[in-house]
């Protein structure tokens, strides 16, 4: 096992994504996975049905305990819910994890339409982590919210991944499925490169936790002293395998089967 790896997410009851699915993929890349929890969701594969939020002084100890003995090679952050929360955890990263690589998921919307940032924190989101991250992975109505761009097109993408990294990201993953069509085209803004990859799209309803997988996945490569691309490509590929076998569980969205493994 190598590379420690914080998670800064909420919680998610069926297991599918957010905290549980974090773990799960950092496990499975062979990482080791640590936690602080910033909420707690009653949620299944139809939906987010209930969400208690955590106080952020006690996420700020969580993160703070965990930094100051086990120490973290890369840090994920996921649903953060509120600004009073982003501001927390933006404070507590400046201090205790200066250095480690720090990947951004903006999770805004649950896949089933349930929202898990307040309105008002878009802003915080925006101007407080996005110039801390060293990569940002946004979806295209993510990315929509974050640029105040129309994203519809791929070309639409590459404006979008600029426009955040100019915003202050290192790097921005746009992350394509949300784009009609049978081929999925994901493009990393980098460097002022932009590399592209394109699959064939996997027609499935086990999709819940895809964005999560993906980030965690990312961050466990970077832990492991992984160049961006070569994280990106073994994320992708274990995000793929994991949707290909997924289990079929739930009468929604369902889950990833978190348990595969990829070479890389």
């Amino acid at each position: 096992m190598k590379g420690r790896v914080l998670i800064i997410a909420g919680s998610d009851s069926g297991g599918g994504a957010g905290i549980q699915a974090d773990i799960k993929s950092v496990t499975a890349m062979s990482a080791f996975a640590m936690t602080a929890i910033t909420a707690l969701t009653a949620q299944n594969t139809l939906g987010v049905h209930g969400v208690v939020p955590v106080e952020p002084a006690f996420i700020t100890q969580q993160i703070e305990v965990v930094l100051t003995d086990l120490g973290a090679d890369a840090i994920k952050t996921g649903m953060l819910h509120s600004a009073e929360v982003i501001a927390a955890v933006a404070a507590s990263l400046r201090v205790r994890a200066r250095g480690a690589p720090l990947v951004v998921d903006p999770v805004m919307v649950a896949k089933g339409g349930h929202r898990l940032l307040l309105g008002e924190a878009e802003a915080a989101l925006r101007d407080t982590l996005l110039p801390m991250a060293t990569l940002v992975t946004p979806n295209l109505p993510e990315a929509e919210v974050l640029t105040g761009l129309p994203v519809r097109a791929e070309a639409d993408m590459r404006r979008a991944a600029e426009r955040l990294a100019r915003l202050g990201a290192s790097a921005v993953l746009m992350k394509g499925g949300h784009l009609e069509g049978d081929r999925v085209v994901d493009l990393l803004f980098y460097e002022g490169r932009m590399e592209r990859f394109e699959d064939a799209r996997i027609q499935s309803r086990s999709t819940h936790g895809t964005g999560c997988t993906l980030a965690s996945a990312i961050a466990a490569g970077l832990a492991q002293n992984m160049s961006l691309v070569e994280a990106v490509a073994r994320a992708r590929a274990y995000v793929r395998r994991a949707i290909e076998t997924a289990p079929g569980y739930g009468r929604g969205h369902g889950p990833l089967n978190h348990a595969v493994t990829v070479r890389g």
